[in-house]
C-alpha cells in the first residue's frame, strides 16, 4: 500500500470511530445524551435520527466504491459536526465541550482532502477516469460513411 493511502485510511478510521463513538450514545439515548441535547436547546427525540444519520454516513464513507453517496455522506457528517461546534459555542460552553467537535471537524475535513486525493481530485475512481477517456477518444474517432 502506497504510504499516502495508508495515511489516508488511518485519517479517515479515526474520523469513523470518533463519530461512530458519539453515534452510539445518541441511539441508545445515554442520559448523558440526552442532557447534552436539553443543554443545547433541542428535543431529545433528535438524537435517535442524528445517531442514526452519523451511522450511515460512517458507513457510506467506509464502504467501497459510490462516490457521489460518499460525498453526501461527508456533506452530511460536516453539517453534523459543524451544528454542533455552534451550538457549544453559542450557550457559551467551555473548550472542553466543544473540542472535540472540532477535533471531529478537522478529521472529517482531513478525511475529505485524502479521500479526494486518493480518488484523482475529480471525483472519479481510476477506473472510471479511464472508461471516460475510453469514451472521448472512441467519441472522437471519424465515423465510417
Amino acid at each position: 500500500m502506497k504510504h499516502h493511502t495508508w495515511i489516508s485510511w488511518t485519517i479517515t478510521g479515526l474520523m469513523a470511530a470518533l463519530m461512530l463513538l458519539s453515534a452510539l450514545p445518541d441511539v441508545l439515548r445515554v442520559p448523558g445524551a440526552v442532557s447534552v441535547f436539553r443543554h443545547l436547546g433541542y428535543p431529545p427525540y433528535l438524537l435517535l435520527f442524528l445517531g442514526t444519520a452519523k451511522m450511515l454516513g460512517v458507513a457510506a464513507v467506509l464502504v467501497p466504491g459510490l462516490p457521489r453517496i460518499k460525498e453526501w455522506a461527508f456533506a452530511g457528517l460536516t453539517f453534523d459536526v459543524s451544528g454542533a461546534l455552534y451550538s457549544h459555542l453559542s450557550v457559551g460552553d467551555p473548550p472542553s465541550a466543544w473540542m472535540p467537535a472540532g477535533l471531529a471537524l478537522a478529521l472529517l475535513g482531513s478525511s475529505y482532502v485524502a479521500y479526494r486525493l486518493r480518488i484523482g481530485g475529480d471525483g472519479l475512481s481510476r477506473e472510471s477516469q479511464m472508461a471516460t477517456a475510453k469514451a472521448g477518444i472512441a467519441s472522437q474517432l471519424p465515423l465510417n460513411t
